[in-house]
């Protein structure tokens, strides 16, 4: 049986557009408190579409999941611990480079990613143009354009949503290569990660890159095993 309950977590940079994707998703039907046990504000909201419930949280605006702050610590926690059935990265077309620091991310931590590419009349304002399927192609997950301050694209989010969530659209996702020392290195705490019990619950290789990042909260993790 087809699951009906959607959960997304809506991430993005700040200034991409995505509380208007939001606000665009969830129309009236949502609320705001804070995240656990901080003062940082936490929206969530939800909307049916084609008989399916969606549930849709938004994370904090960030440029990185590199823990250096509290949004940062809060959005990543999230995704990894919650493990939302699909993450939309919303992406300002216009500033492809920087917004995408965090796509890359979010698919090194093997989230199951839908790019929003919003501000598309933007980016063609400036004679950007962008090949929309190659870069799904790049990427390895499905892109879909926007202009959320117009209303458009909403409907093809959901419709890319369902289809991730549902297994029937797949994210293959990409392999960054580091240099030969830094991979050498990598592949060292790879194996020695996938044999302890967090291989159950994150992806061996984004705990390497973290604990060669020196990362407080990974370092964390590990000492708790």
């Amino acid at each position: 049986m087809t699951k009906k309950k959607i959960t997304i977590a809506l991430a993005g940079n700040p200034n991409s557009g995505k509380t208007t994707v939001f606000n665009n998703l969830t129309g009236a039907r949502q609320h705001v408190g804070n995240w656990p046990g901080v003062t940082v504000e936490k929206k969530e909201g939800s909307c049916t579409f084609k008989g399916y419930t969606i549930n849709v949280v938004d994370l904090p605006g960030v440029y990185s999941l590199t823990a250096y702050s509290l949004d940062e610590v809060i959005a990543r926690d999230y995704v990894v611990d919650e493990k939302p059935d699909v993450v939309v990265d919303v992406v300002d077309a216009s500033n492809l480079e920087r917004n995408l620091y965090l796509a890359v991310q979010l698919l090194e931590m093997e989230a199951n990613l839908v790019i929003a590419l919003n501000m598309m009349d933007v980016a063609e304002s400036r004679e950007y143009q962008i090949d929309v399927k190659e870069l799904s192609r790049l990427l390895g997950t499905p892109v879909v354009p926007m202009v959320a301050a117009w209303g458009k694209g909403t409907p093809e989010l959901l419709d890319t949503v369902i289809a991730v969530a549902g297994g029937y659209q797949k994210v293959s996702g990409i392999n960054l290569q580091y240099d030969h020392d830094v991979e050498t290195e990598i592949v060292k705490l790879e194996k020695l990660i996938s044999d302890s019990s967090l291989a159950e619950g994150y992806s061996p290789r984004w705990l390497a890159v973290k604990l060669l990042e020196e990362d407080e909260e990974i370092i964390g993790k590990i000492r708790q095993t």
